[in-house]
């Protein structure tokens, strides 16, 4: 894609069905990425997002219930808005096809169309499938099943309207043809070629006469405009096409991209083309068909009982933990298998061990050995250079993977430079270096060059996890400034020294995978009893009730923390010595993704001094240290007064 002053994208109108899974989403956030990346590089951006909310399947629903079709998908509307909040999506303009400007504009487009005579009237007899509000002949049928969802069609015959598509059939296919680049991925073209242009293209029948629920033909009220003609028009429409304010159509269109989901590639690139050409406007200059995301090896179904849903993940683990799994985890353009497994074990690998960690961890050596201050760099050493030039050569490297829409590649490079910086870490030794006075600038311009890493870390992964690049802002003590920029990641050395870093709670804390299914399945089926009315009992508090005889079994004691390492054979675990009283005694604790082992010696906690010793991964643990946990939030327990170890907690 050629850089240019603006960037129009889009997704396609979303059908207003209650309860978007992470699937429904997936394309929503990719979008989403790709506005806030352009962003970044200066481009005026307009990014379109809505809803498709006309068509028969949505008049027989609202019957059922009783209500008006426009009562009826206000509601979801409002859903599907409120989640788009919770994931933070960037668009500039959330279109319905409810309404006015756009029923208005598509009313304008169907009348220019037959005026120019590339609409005119007949009589369609075919098999129809109602979910997908199309239309298919015997030979496109797959199985006697529509070729697109899989369902059960119907014969229908009635009076409609037809669009002559068949008379766009060698322009289109030229069109694929001669630009590779118009539709990708690449088999995906060569779907539309072979399978449905050189067959040969049947006219359109782009109205109906058996319900009621549309945009009426403004010269024929007894017709309302069939769903494609009508939902595809929203991306000019939008922009103002034909209507007395038409300059962001002037200014924006034709569009850079269109987003689809590959079950609606041949209305975007061959009704829409078509459409577009008889109206005599320019093409779309990009169209890009992803895969669905399977729950394991097969499609996500509410029937099927196998849906799962954006907001108890949200919850329990953050925007951006979704939103880096669904682009680091599936190539764009493909099928994708979500698991709840693959879920957190990439959050614990990627987000708690690589990037959480190596924040946590240079915050705390920045606040240990030089008060808190980010220092100058001061005296070069071995290793240096490597990580300068990776640091500096990658947003190139983004570069080339965004223009490709290769989230995933664009991810696994900024990750190449975490794991390098975090490599740096180890080979540098500053905890070694902080013993030598005369080592002072060496440690210095060590804990400067991995706070000017991250800083380059942080902007990299702006477009995909904003919350996650303004913590780390926060903890290195960056307001938005030259530092915050792409342009700012062209030189090394941007970040300036004397920031004050804010030591802060564990972005990323590491998550017992098998508990946190069991959460994460709790909620999830929480989430699905409440949208089927399903209220279920709550377990009385009285059932988890002790006696004071059962508090009285528990030594709770005072310790003081003397050393604190990390286990030989456990990247979770660190190992303590304490203090309690006058006797020594060793425990094993699963914290090592919260505190660095530096930053607790001297530390008072609290533990479980008479639980029975046992081993954990071969070394003797002679107790417990009580820790406290809400959301992702882990604080060790200790008193308000500073008091003797070993005294006993009441």
């Amino acid at each position: 894609m050629a850089k240019k002053d603006t960037f129009y994208i889009t997704t396609p109108l979303y059908y207003p069905s209650a309860n978007l899974t992470i699937g429904h989403t997936y394309t929503t956030v990719a979008v989403d990425a790709l506005a806030r990346y352009k962003r970044l590089q200066e481009y005026d951006v307009k990014f379109l997002t809505g809803t498709d909310e006309h068509g028969q399947k949505i008049e027989e629903v609202a019957k059922e219930r009783g209500i008006k079709p426009k009562e009826y998908v206000d509601g979801i509307v409002s859903d599907i808005k409120k989640l788009w909040e919770d994931l933070d999506i960037t668009y500039d303009i959330f279109i319905r096809t409810t309404d006015d400007y756009h029923k208005e504009t598509v009313k304008k487009i169907f009348q220019k169309l037959y005026d120019a005579g590339d609409i005119y009237k007949g009589v369609y007899e075919g098999y129809y499938c109602t979910p997908c509000e199309a239309f298919f002949t015997e030979s496109q049928l797959n199985e006697g099943k529509c070729p697109d969802c899989g369902r059960d069609v119907k014969m229908e015959k009635e009076e409609t309207y037809f669009f002559k598509l068949s008379k766009y059939q060698d322009r289109i296919l030229k069109l694929l043809e001669d630009n590779p680049d118009f539709l990708q991925p690449e088999y995906r073209r060569n779907e539309m070629i072979n399978n449905f242009l050189k067959p040969g293209l049947d006219d359109l029948s782009v109205t109906r006469s058996s319900f009621d629920w549309g945009i009426k033909v403004p010269f024929d009220e007894e017709h309302v405009i069939y769903v494609w003609t009508d939902a595809l028009s929203n991306y000019i429409s939008g922009l103002g096409y034909l209507s007395d304010d038409d300059s962001d159509y002037k200014k924006y269109w034709p569009a850079d991209i269109h987003f689809v989901g590959k079950e609606i590639v041949r209305f975007h690139t061959i009704i829409w083309p078509a459409i577009l050409m008889a109206l005599g406007e320019e093409l779309p200059k990009h169209v890009f068909a992803h895969g669905w995301i399977l729950f394991g090896d097969d499609k996500m179904s509410k029937s099927k009982g196998n849906v799962i849903y954006p907001e108890p993940i949200i919850d329990l683990y953050g925007v951006d933990a979704l939103k880096y799994f669904l682009l680091r985890e599936f190539t764009f353009g493909q099928d994708g298998s979500f698991t709840k497994e693959k879920f957190m074990n990439r959050l614990n690998s990627d987000l708690a061990n690589d990037l959480g960690n190596l924040v946590s961890r240079t915050v705390a050596m920045i606040d240990k050995y030089n008060g808190g201050i980010i220092p100058e760099a001061k005296e070069e050493g071995e290793f240096d250079e490597q990580l300068k030039e990776l640091a500096i050569s990658t947003p190139n490297i983004i570069d080339g993977h965004m223009d490709k829409l290769k989230y995933s590649n664009a991810l696994e490079d900024i990750w190449k430079l975490i794991s390098r910086t975090n490599k740096y870490i180890d080979e540098t030794t500053p905890w070694i270096l902080a013993k030598d006075v005369d080592k002072k600038a060496r440690l210095d311009t060590v804990l400067y060059n991995l706070a000017e890493s991250i800083r380059i870390v942080s902007v990299l992964i702006r477009p995909f996890m904003e919350n996650t690049s303004n913590e780390i802002w926060k903890q290195l003590g960056i307001d938005r400034s030259e530092m915050t920029t792409w342009e700012s990641l062209s030189d090394w050395g941007g970040l300036e020294s004397g920031l004050n870093v804010r030591k802060s709670k564990p972005m990323f804390p590491r998550l017992d995978v098998k508990e946190e299914i069991k959460r994460l399945d709790e909620e999830n089926q929480k989430l699905i009893d409440a949208r089927k009315g399903v209220k279920k009992k709550e377990k009385k508090m009285e059932e988890n009730y002790i006696s004071i005889d059962d508090f009285d079994k528990v030594d709770l004691r005072v310790a003081e923390i003397l050393k604190a390492e990390k286990h030989p054979n456990a990247d979770k675990l660190l190992v303590f010595k304490l203090k309690v009283g006058e006797e020594e005694r060793q425990i094993v604790s699963g914290i090592a993704d919260v505190y660095a082992p530096e930053e607790l010696v001297g530390k008072k906690v609290v533990i479980v001094a008479n639980l029975k010793p046992i081993k954990l991964r071969g070394v003797e643990s002679q107790g417990m240290i009580l820790s406290a946990e809400k959301s992702e939030a882990i604080s060790l327990l200790t008193t308000l007064e500073d008091i003797d170890s070993g005294a006993k907690v009441l």
